[in-house]
């Protein structure tokens, strides 16, 4: 709103007073009936603000072009962050997701600290499964999930072996844990594009209300400059 009104106010002090001197400083003319005179001062108040207008508008043509044009990129933004969701796209389009990632694969290995000493004894032997492999797997595997918008079950099943190896968990419990954490990755990714989709709405709204008021302070401006001009006029008969 304060933008909306600066942008009026100076649209009509600038044209007003670009006007008053456009119709005081005419050549004063003698013979001329007095409706003639108004029309002549009209004119030259409306041309005036036509140049500075003209001039602005060259002056200023990236930068309205940007305002206009930023409600669409604001949205190809969000088409884009949702289409290559998951991974490190995600890490860079989203980072609060992206931080979490880790969290949700942490959560698909951590041990129950309740269960007896035995049920982590499979995870003593030789087979042992490398943590920061198998961690970047599941990354890839989740974020494939993410795109498809559906976890394979064979994924499902194949991750699952992974936790239970690593926590001791049973397969069917496992699995449970699988599916569990790729709804809370999922339900985390629709947080972030409803939130990156408000953004965009946020900056089309503040774009098309700009470029509406861009066009309402210039028919000010237009107005006031010919009335400017006008009541210069008059003065100069005094």
């Amino acid at each position: 709103m304060s933008t909306i009104l600066w942008l009026t106010f100076t649209q009509i002090a600038a044209s007003g007073v670009g006007g008053y001197l456009a119709g005081r400083l005419r050549t004063k003319w003698m013979v001329v009936q007095t409706d003639e005179i108004c029309f002549r001062d009209t004119a030259h108040g409306f041309i005036t603000w036509a140049v500075a207008t003209l001039l602005t508008a060259a002056l200023l043509t990236t930068t309205i072009s940007s305002i206009v044009t930023r409600g669409g990129e604001a949205a190809a933004s969000v088409a884009g962050t949702v289409a290559n969701a998951g991974g490190a796209v995600v890490k860079n389009a989203a980072p609060s997701l992206g931080e979490n990632m880790d969290y949700f694969v942490d959560a698909l290995f951590r041990k129950d600290m309740s269960a007896s000493s035995g049920s982590f004894s499979a995870q003593s032997t030789g087979s042992e499964i490398n943590s920061a492999n198998s961690n970047s797997e599941v990354i890839r595997i989740l974020s494939n999930g993410i795109r498809t918008k559906i976890l394979p079950s064979e994924d499902r099943r194949y991750v699952a072996q992974l936790v239970a190896q690593r926590t001791g968990m049973a397969q069917a419990d496992a699995e449970k844990r699988v599916t569990a954490i790729f709804d809370k990755v999922q339900a985390k990714l629709k947080e972030v594009e409803v939130t990156a989709k408000e953004s965009a709405d946020k900056v089309r709204k503040a774009s098309s209300y700009a470029a509406l008021w861009f066009s309402v302070s210039w028919l000010f401006g237009a107005f006031f400059g010919s009335l400017g001009a006008m009541y210069g006029g008059r003065r100069q008969g005094l």
